[in-house]
């Protein structure tokens, strides 16, 4: 009696397998330069046929750009526990929070946040995650400045910021996790406390 193997695929839901796709092209991209990685590695790293691959996410260039905006948004941070308290506190838990939500990235969020050599879609990308990580950490900190529009540009400045620290402590292994979150809860205490001033 010839044994049954069982097969080397399975069926997942559409969003399973939607997710399990950006998940490898995430791995890929993070770990190669875009022209580097092809549809047909993608497929094989998902584990599905490339035509799958092409169903879920169309083309080449659409995958590239759902994982950008994947990669540099910043989730929403209703579900996390942070520190009320001082600014100072309260700026801690939040670095924290942001410092593990990159380490969850790794190599991957450094090099698609990192912004060289993006065409304008791209740069678009960017600048709403940039956006919308501002407002975030605006209000994880419970900012109380009279002037949000400047409290957001500093912020979109402290950024900056973090993305150095980010390749520092992941790339260049020149700082750890510890004296990242230092050194940010640092700086953001500073941005905002100079964004009171202005």
């Amino acid at each position: 009696m010839a044994s049954v193997n069982a097969p080397k695929w399975s069926r997942l839901e559409p969003d399973e397998r939607r997710t399990q796709i950006l998940a490898s092209a995430v791995r890929l991209f993070g770990d190669k330069p875009y022209a580097e990685v092809s549809m047909a590695d993608v497929a094989a790293s998902a584990g599905v046929a490339r035509g799958l691959v092409n169903h879920y996410v169309g083309s080449k260039r659409d995958l590239y750009l759902e994982c950008v905006r994947f990669l540099v948004t910043v989730p929403p941070i209703e579900d996390v526990h942070l520190p009320a308290g001082s600014l100072q506190e309260r700026a801690r838990g939040s670095v924290h929070w942001l410092v593990g939500v990159i380490e969850t990235h790794g190599r991957a969020w450094v090099s698609m946040s990192s912004g060289s050599g993006v065409d304008e879609q791209v740069a678009r990308i960017l600048d709403e995650a940039d956006d919308l990580a501002a407002e975030r950490v605006l209000h994880a900190t419970a900012f109380d400045g009279a002037d949000p529009v400047l409290a957001a540009s500093v912020v979109r400045a402290f950024g900056g910021m973090v993305k150095a620290a980010g390749r520092e402590w992941l790339v260049r292994e020149t700082l750890d996790r510890e004296q990242v979150e230092a050194l940010l809860t640092d700086v953001l205490v500073t941005v905002l406390g100079t964004a009171r001033s202005l």
